[in-house]
């Protein structure tokens, strides 16, 4: 790969062509859609288990320590905080036949791979130097993959309905990889009467051999838009100026609030049914997936909702909803078809924060690009893929901590001290409530809906094509 870093503008590269429909809005269709969206199953079949199952795998069958864990876990997201938005940065920079953003997204699959394996088969006796490690490599591999393709998705679909559409369909296959994912467990359990380290390492498995064929998908079925001339080169030093704009500001935030919402109830769920309910390991993962199923159902009810009444008012309803289903479990009689079914309610409302603040953060970076003359869109992203980062830091490691410091013992299971046992149930259920209305909040004064962005949209096309492209 011939990578130059310099302000000079590559040829065009031949964009994948679109069918336009009568609002004048490209439109990419289906089947290249599905295709492109396909990586999103393995790299979600990698993240969503390290977070969700690896705490409690490697604290209660490979005996690591919850104080080495929770250093990790932190660790590696300090780390993060420095390496996405450099990572950002370089692919904004990037020059290449093949695109700004394909060639990362294909170098970080065989790192991603690598990691996967050395923490998903990892043997009795390791502690939190070879967890630290081999994170640090993942989520290297991980970015790389996660946000070429992110970035990548926000230029193939320039309108504002269209994102919507695009991360939607992003946000399902993200879904059917975790229910996937997830499914494998029981059904190594319930299915083969494996137990539930066999199950870990199937997981490991299916992401090191799905990934490298769903990059080829994507490779072959997307072509990658022509770069759009710069006025200025992309630089570190913008990032302090993007951090001022009231806009970043506020996609960033919310996105920090969902994200941990959801890694402190992933990090805790299996310590919650088990110690709190009473649910052992293998239902509980299966209303963990029921949850996901909920998400997967609940993808095009936000598209529709976001296409009437604007994304970040689609973003508001669904944080109060879950904010209200995630109490719910915490207020339910423990009756398990309950228990179910309030896991399937908490997961219609979720899908909308990974659509709508992808497709927000899109419309961001063109409202940056018109502004300040700078294609931005890299560096944007790689605020979005590390404050999910920084969600799971604070969701792992503090959790985990706090669990530590009032005694909770994981092997003990109900059998902790109420104190404890109180302290679980406020995390697992009080915190993601918390943090679900906090981005409501925060998201409330958001004011980049369709017809602002039509304007910029608008501009930016005729200053394109003044200067040929």
């Amino acid at each position: 790969m011939s990578v130059e870093f310099d302000p000079v503008v590559a040829g065009p590269e031949t964009a994948t062509p679109v069918s336009r429909p009568g609002a004048g809005e490209a439109r990419m269709p289906l089947w290249r859609l599905l295709a492109f969206a396909t990586p999103t199953i393995p790299l979600a079949a990698m993240l969503m288990p390290v977070t969700a199952y690896l705490p409690n795998y490697y604290a209660q069958d490979l005996k690591v320590d919850l104080a080495d864990l929770a250093w990790a876990f932190m660790v590696v997201r300090f780390f993060d905080l420095w390496f996405d938005p450099a990572l950002g940065l370089l692919m904004d920079r990037t020059r290449s036949r093949w695109g700004r953003f394909r060639p990362w997204f294909v170098v970080g699959a065989p790192i991603a791979m690598l990691a996967t394996y050395m923490l998903f088969m990892a043997k009795p006796g390791i502690g939190g130097g070879y967890i630290l490690l081999w994170l640090i490599v993942g989520f290297s591999g991980q970015s790389m993959s996660q946000l070429g393709h992110m970035a990548w998705a926000s230029t193939v679909a320039p309108g504002y309905d269209e994102r919507s559409r695009v991360y939607g369909w992003w946000q399902a296959m993200t879904v059917a990889g975790m229910i996937t994912i997830l499914l494998m467990p029981p059904i190594i359990k319930f299915g083969f009467g494996g137990d539930f380290a066999t199950g870990v390492k199937a997981m490991g498995w299916f992401t090191i051999i799905v990934l490298p064929i769903a990059t080829l998908l994507a490779l072959l079925s997307t072509g990658e838009p022509a770069v759009k001339p710069h006025h200025e080169t992309p630089r570190l030093g913008h990032l302090i100026s993007m951090l001022r704009r009231g806009s970043v500001l506020r996609v960033l935030a919310a996105d920090i609030c969902w994200g941990t919402a959801l890694a402190v109830s992933g990090t805790l769920l299996f310590f919650f049914f088990d110690a709190v309910r009473g649910i052992e390991r293998g239902m509980a993962g299966l209303m963990l997936i029921v949850f996901f199923v909920g998400a997967l159902a609940g993808a095009p009810i936000w598209r529709v909702v976001a296409r009437r009444m604007g994304k970040h008012r689609a973003l508001m309803i669904a944080g109060v909803a879950w904010a209200a289903m995630q109490l719910g479990v915490m207020f339910a009689p423990n009756v398990l078809w309950l228990g179910f079914a309030i896991m399937f309610l908490a997961g219609l409302p979720y899908a909308s924060g990974p659509i709508m603040l992808k497709a927000m953060m899109a419309d961001v970076a063109d409202e940056e690009r018109l502004e300040s003359g700078v294609d931005r869109t890299g560096l944007l992203f790689s605020l979005l893929t590390g404050s999910i980062k920084i969600g799971s830091m604070l969701a792992v490691g503090g959790s985990l901590f706090l669990l530590k410091e009032v005694g909770f013992v994981a092997e003990l299971s109900g059998d902790n001290s109420p104190r404890a046992l109180l302290t679980l149930q406020l995390m697992f259920c009080l915190g993601p409530a918390l943090l679900a209305l906090l981005a409501v909040w925060f998201i409330s004064g958001y004011k980049l809906d369709a017809e602002a962005h039509g304007h910029i949209r608008g501009r930016l096309d005729a200053r394109d094509a003044a200067s040929g492209f």
